[in-house]
């Protein structure tokens, strides 16, 4: 991977990187059963990453497929998963953006017990946010997301928007072999300190591209989840005019991307509008353009020879607002985050220069504060009473991106630069640029000791991780030791 990140006359994000192949299809749903517990094995499994039939690929799977089932409630609902170890190591469940109780997060000593090699776990939390989010692995999740273990989960507004059509597409990508499996050479050094595992075929849904069908007149809701463990998209939807009306999950105000690009991180999710006004027979077609000198078409749109209706309607894009606490901006407590590391970065940083150095030498790669995570337990990076109002101040000092995700909350973005956020967009994971400093603010109201990471599997894996602690700490399964 180029270490350089440009910047084009239009302003867009734009990377070095490996040659891609891509695919999509719309993914069938699944509901969520009203009275038995959703059963969600992870075992391996083998599927047809590259839609060749006779070309399968050895895969870890939740339920046999790639990504695992959909589940899908209403907004206030419970969920009940049972998640069954069909693995030979210990894994877990994490719910990727939802507010649950801390016992049920998922995280591997931190908020449970892992899961053994044949045995199970019963997640029960309820949606209180209606939205856009994904389950997968905290147990060496580099490893075991990157082998397929995730899956989508959507919780429906009691009142959603007008749409004809609500699709989910997973982008994910996978560093395949000759032989059309996926390589092993998972957790490597250099992936570590550069920018992660980065690979040479795009998925959507797990497949290969097929033409997606469309109708002059239709208005889709499309659901982007970044499943991949590094990968950034920056997807140009051509002749369509996307509107992004939620991020992670949180209703934002409707708008279009900036210079009509949808960029996602890792771990992100956005929800677009499209209102399909090409003509009857017509095509366009959807590029990634995110890594300079090798953009590549993710998928083609084609109109029916048939309209559903003359003109796209004119149904609100506004959702309803889901029921996070505003922070007092004012009273708010500020907390200053620095991340450092990695290949090519400031490495170092002040006091915390020679401590830093001897972390290197025992094999840290990435820092926040100076301190490099070593598994999932560790003192509090910050510590807040319950019900106070913080703002992160968060300071890249790398030369690589990073889509930061603060677990059990959401919090508002308020600034970048210096200059306050147009939207000031409630998210879950924000991405980070290099030298780019990012402020967020949120309310503690969550209790317990809280996975603060970067979401690029092998820069947390390698250091960038902390602790954050609300309340009197942990509330799930060290509490219970």
């Amino acid at each position: 991977m180029s270490s350089s990140v440009l910047f084009t006359r239009r302003g867009l994000l734009r990377l070095g990187g490996a040659a891609f192949a891509a695919a999509t299809m719309p993914m069938p749903g699944t509901s969520q059963p009203a009275s038995e517990p959703l059963r969600l094995r992870a075992a391996l499994s083998r599927v047809h990453l590259a839609g060749v039939p006779e070309n399968s690929s050895a895969v870890w799977a939740y339920n046999g497929g790639v990504p695992g089932p959909e589940i899908r409630v209403r907004q206030g609902e419970p969920i009940r998963v049972r998640a069954e170890n069909g693995l030979a190591e210990e894994t877990t469940v994490h719910w990727h953006g939802i507010r649950t109780p801390n016992a049920m997060d998922g995280v591997p000593h931190l908020t449970q017990a892992p899961i053994p090699a044949g045995g199970e776990f019963l997640y029960e939390f309820d949606a209180v946010d209606a939205g856009t989010f994904w389950y997968h692995p905290h147990q060496r999740s580099s490893e075991q997301v990157g082998r397929g273990l995730y899956g989508p989960l959507i919780i429906e507004e009691h009142d959603p928007i007008r749409v004809d059509r609500d699709l989910i597409w997973m982008l994910d990508d996978w560093r395949m072999t000759d032989a059309g499996e996926i390589s092993d050479d998972f957790g490597n050094r250099h992936d570590a300190a550069h920018n992660g595992r980065v690979g040479n075929t795009v998925t959507i849904n797990g497949t290969s591209p097929e033409p997606v069908a469309v109708r002059r007149g239709e208005r889709v809701r499309l659901r982007l989840i970044n499943a991949a463990n590094a990968r950034i998209f920056a997807l140009d939807f051509g002749d369509l005019d996307p509107v992004i009306v939620a991020l992670d999950g949180q209703p934002v105000t409707p708008h279009a991307p900036a210079e009509g690009i949808v960029v996602i991180g890792p771990a992100m999710r956005i929800d677009l509008v499209l209102d399909m006004a090409g003509h009857p027979g017509s095509r366009t077609t959807v590029r990634d353009v995110a890594y300079q000198g090798l953009e590549y078409d993710l998928v083609e749109v084609r109109y029916d020879e048939a309209p559903l209706r003359k003109t796209v309607p004119d149904w609100s894009l506004d959702l309803p607002a889901n029921p996070l606490r505003e922070p007092d901006i004012a009273a708010a407590t500020r907390h200053k985050v620095v991340f450092n590391g990695g290949m090519m970065g400031q490495m170092m940083m002040g006091d915390d220069a020679a401590s830093m150095m001897q972390q290197m030498r025992d094999g840290a790669m990435w820092f926040i504060n100076g301190q490099a995570a070593d598994g999932h337990v560790m003192d509090p990076l910050v510590s807040m009473a319950l019900g106070t109002s913080h703002v992160f101040a968060m300071d890249n000092r790398t030369t690589w991106h990073h889509p930061i995700h603060l677990h059990g909350h959401s919090f508002r973005v308020i600034a970048r630069n210096g200059e306050p956020t147009r939207y000031r967009e409630w998210q879950d994971t924000v991405l980070v640029a290099p030298e780019e400093t990012v402020e967020i603010a949120f309310v503690a109201d969550n209790p317990g000791d809280w996975m603060f990471h970067c979401h690029i599997l092998e820069h947390q894996a390698a250091g960038m991780m902390a602790v954050v602690r609300v309340g009197d700490g942990a509330t799930g399964h060290r509490a219970n030791l």
